[in-house]
């Protein structure tokens, strides 16, 4: 029997469970085509949730539970909290699309969805291989019927294809890692799995092995090069209500199992995993940013661009340990979570743009289609720039407070390598640039190719007007969230 501490850790992940049963019986008797009271039943769970989380992580208290398979810090609750959010703002962008489209006939979407989360928070809690290997399965095993939710479309169906073999093969990956370290340290459980490899009294070459397939296995789910072959053909080829659910809210818990698996269970291993880090960035910045630029459809174009994100992301990482000190790490690991929350705030709105613009029998997927959108809706228009400046790093947008973080903690180590990565980055973001102000340039400066109106209802006009202006407002003022992620990542890495 457990005591009430366990139980405290997962509250809101129980109540999120409940409530993706009590949502998916619910819907049997929900007569609407549009789904209406499975709608907004979803969205209250998911408030209730992100507030629960919220609160638990202002409380500041780090809890085991479970035989200490599960934790419960300010770190996972905050990024439980952002994810719950996100998973919000997608639906509520989502909707109209996915009605025009009958993806709503048997609002599978939102328990799905309720399901998907429900892995992520498992993901970012878990302090054990298993729990973290089953979140991410729900996840991913979600995902895909997300992709394949329109069954009549051939594009969606091949998109979800393709996922789930790569997919079925990081998981592969993963598992083949993890069990080499368990062979290895003789526990699955992370801080036991900590204590065995800084004794010394485990073969490295062993450790070594596994962890090359740890990284693998993440690499394959973050989309780093050369493990980001699925990336662009399951962005552009899933409905685009499915691709943001998988190109949101799933980065940040990417970014947790980063820090779980590679900080709190392999720190000891930091010398090795930070130059495969540092390869997959160097790698996904110059792949990603180059190979967007020949992109004509703009899901395919921020699929790329994601790539050349997570580069910036592993970056942060790459620069945690030096010499085998410490002294940087909370500085470093805390730049890459504030990057993923802002990279994770500007995708919402401008996948939401994306899906806002198209219409019955219409998927406004290439870049000429939003040829004079100023002209059509300054409003849109100007989030969208908004998001495509943020994306490129120009101020004061989030995006490059947030690059400006990351640059920051390498130039910060004072070692001629990571000066020469954060110099290799700035280039890069520099050729980066030319994408994204392409995109600003057809908005303004093209005309338009259709006189169509651009309408939304209030719900998807109200919080696409805030998320664009909160990537804008975060930029000017990034001190809150950046002490935020600050005191998360202290109070991990203080246990």
């Amino acid at each position: 029997m457990m005591d009430n501490s366990s139980w405290m850790t997962m509250y809101p992940e129980i109540v999120l469970l409940v409530m993706a049963c009590v949502v998916t019986l619910a819907d049997l008797f929900v007569k609407s085509p549009q789904r209406t009271g499975t709608y907004v039943l979803t969205l209250a769970s998911l408030a209730g949730v992100a507030l629960l989380h919220a609160f638990y992580a202002d409380a500041g208290q780090t809890l085991y539970g479970f035989g200490r398979m599960v934790v419960s810090d300010p770190m996972g609750h905050w990024l439980k909290c952002f994810a719950t959010i996100a998973v919000m703002v997608t639906l509520v962008y989502s909707r109209p699309y996915a009605a025009d489209r009958d993806m709503l006939r048997g609002g599978e979407i939102f328990s799905l969805s309720l399901f998907a989360l429900l892995g992520m928070s498992m993901m970012i809690s878990g302090q054990n291989f298993i729990v973290i290997y089953l979140g991410l399965e729900l996840l991913t095993l979600s995902s895909y019927a997300l992709v394949a939710l329109r069954r009549d479309h051939t594009q969606a169906t091949e998109a979800a294809m393709k996922y789930f073999v790569l997919g079925a093969m990081a998981s592969g990956f993963l598992l083949y890692g993890m069990s080499m370290m368990y062979g290895a340290t003789g526990s699955l459980e992370l801080s036991a799995v900590l204590k065995a490899i800084a004794s010394g009294q485990v073969n490295h070459q062993v450790l070594v092995f596994g962890l090359v397939f740890i990284v693998a296995g993440l690499a394959f789910k973050i989309g780093a090069v050369p493990f980001h072959m699925w990336i662009p053909d399951v962005y552009q080829g899933a409905p685009t209500a499915a691709t943001l659910m998988i190109g949101g809210a799933p980065k940040l818990a990417a970014f947790a199992i980063l820090v779980r698996l590679l900080v709190e269970g392999m720190l000891p291993l930091a010398f090795d995993w930070q130059q495969m880090l540092a390869l997959l960035a160097i790698a996904s910045l110059l792949i990603g940013n180059l190979a967007a630029i020949a992109q004509t459809n703009l899901k395919r174009m921020l699929a790329y661009s994601t790539i050349s994100q997570m580069g910036f992301v592993l970056l942060g990482f790459v620069a945690g340990v030096i010499n085998g000190e410490t002294t940087l790490a909370a500085n470093a690991y805390s730049s890459a979570m504030f990057y993923m929350v802002s990279y994770v705030l500007t995708t919402l709105a401008a996948f939401g743009i994306i899906m806002l613009l198209a219409r019955q029998g219409f998927e406004s997927e290439e870049i000429t289609d939003l040829a004079g959108l100023n002209q059509r809706s300054p409003l849109y228009a100007g989030v969208m720039a908004i998001c495509l400046f943020s994306m490129a790093g120009i101020p004061p947008m989030v995006g490059f407070y947030a690059k400006l973080s990351v640059l920051q903690s390498l130039v910060a180590s004072g070692q001629a390598f990571y000066m020469g990565l954060a110099i290799f980055a700035v280039i890069l973001s520099l050729i980066g640039a030319f994408y994204y102000l392409r995109v600003v340039k057809v908005m303004y400066f093209d005309e338009p190719v259709t006189a169509t109106t651009v309408s939304a209802s209030l719900d998807v006009r109200l919080v696409l007007s805030t998320n664009g202006l909160l990537v804008l407002v975060l930029g000017i003022f990034p001190g809150a969230l950046m002490a935020l992620c600050a005191d998360s990542i202290v109070r991990m890495l203080a246990v």
